[in-house]
């Protein structure tokens, strides 16, 4: 696969057996327009931490934020094929704003999946399509860290008002978004594990800054902790539990945009490897450089990065509607499993590119540097811990039979 291409499928794909029409010609122009606000700041975005202002200003312009809310709530009804390809190709641009967006977009998955038929839920729709509204995500609670299956936190109801307050020790752009998505336990009597998932705009919570973000990359998301206090209306809470968000939204979702942005940065960094190839090669009349085993080995890795994300946004794809098959225990080891993979073959590709760079993928102030880019994806395996997840499907996968032959 060319490194250049800017999306996980070829631009001949016979689109026809989709189930609506859908003029997706003003989307690479939209995002490739984004990508390059994102590219122009993404250095001093992570020299000074800051928050990709311009590129998130540049996604509201193009209407990025809502293109996945369906048309006739004023959005584009953008699929899961359009975000994945819209978050590699802004990975391949700045990782931070890449990763904003993926966790945006996980957030307004789960809005147009399991808001329909609340009105306020329709009503937060129209306004992310209308106002260009950023959603963040509070799901890590205390000392839970990754597990966002159990909950601290518990919603209090006062007659027609709720309120909750968390203890959040990150929420990724918590401080810049225009709304939060979170979770937190149904009541005080209720278990950890009975959860409900709430969407709340600025104007009915506070954040208390409780942790800083001082960190190896990633630094742009600008992910501090706080606590959050919350006082709002019990027909904020999504109608669905959390058990089946989660399983059928969130983690699919999630990893998949996830994935993509990883796979993004992925890209930019064998892109880099590639150009210091053909220069030194150049400069020795074409006798490759010792780096370029590396090279082969990055963009060979890439491709199956790439094929991994590909084959599992398939299988999404085809189950979209069907709860049933999402809830399954095969499907949610496999999407689990697609995070764990995808995070270190990332990490394997940007390392490969870097070695096959050399010393001039080393230097931060070359054309060719890649220490931006490896230090941003080694937050990849880290980010809900794949140890954490590989124990989680253990224990899951306990009662399943090995499969007999390789068809089973």
């Amino acid at each position: 696969m060319n490194v250049q291409q800017a999306s996980f499928r070829d631009a001949a794909a016979d689109k026809s057996s989709e189930p609506f029409i859908l003029d997706r010609s003003s989307f690479p122009q939209r995002v490739a327009s984004v990508a390059a606000a994102a590219a122009a700041e993404a250095e001093d975005v992570d020299r000074a931490a800051r928050f990709p202002q311009t590129a998130i200003d540049a996604a509201r312009q193009h209407r990025l934020l809502g293109v996945q809310i369906p048309q006739p709530f004023g959005g584009d009804g953008a699929s899961m094929l359009d975000v994945t390809d819209m978050c590699y190709a802004l990975g391949r641009a700045c990782s931070s704003t890449a990763m904003i967006f993926a966790m945006h977009q996980t957030k307004v998955a789960c809005l147009v999946r399991h808001g329909a038929g609340s009105s306020y839920h329709e009503a937060l729709m129209r306004r992310v399509a209308s106002e260009q509204l950023l959603l963040a995500s509070s799901t890590t609670e205390g000392q839970n860290g990754g597990n966002i299956r159990f909950s601290t936190a518990a919603v209090e109801r006062t007659d027609a008002e709720i309120s909750l307050v968390r203890n959040a020790t990150v929420i990724s752009y918590g401080a810049q978004a225009d709304g939060i998505v979170t979770i937190a336990r149904r009541a005080n009597d209720a278990a950890g594990s009975d959860q409900v998932l709430l969407a709340i705009t600025k104007k009915d919570y506070t954040l208390e800054r409780s942790l800083e973000w001082e960190t190896l990359g990633m630094r742009g998301t600008c992910s501090a902790g706080f606590e959050l206090k919350f006082t709002g209306s019990a027909d904020q809470i999504f109608p669905e539990g959390y058990d089946k968000i989660h399983a059928q939204t969130m983690t699919p979702v999630g990893h998949l945009c996830w994935s993509s942005a990883w796979a993004g940065i992925a890209a930019a960094a064998v892109e880099r490897a590639q150009a210091f190839i053909r220069k030194a090669a150049r400069g020795a009349g074409g006798q490759m450089p010792p780096g370029a085993a590396h090279y082969t080995a990055a963009k060979m890795t890439l491709a199956k990065l790439r094929a991994m994300i590909t084959a599992n946004l398939d299988i999404y794809l085809a189950h979209e509607h069907d709860e049933r098959a999402l809830s399954s225990l095969d499907f949610q080891s496999q999407i689990n499993l697609l995070k764990v993979e995808a995070s270190e073959l990332a990490v394997e590709t940007v390392m490969c590119a870097m070695r096959a760079c050399g010393l001039a993928g080393y230097r931060n102030d070359g054309d060719f540097s890649v220490g931006r880019l490896l230090r941003d994806v080694l937050s990849a395996p880290i980010m809900i811990n794949n140890d954490r997840i590989l124990a989680n499907i253990a224990t899951a996968s306990l009662m399943s039979a090995v499969p007999a032959t390789l068809r089973d």
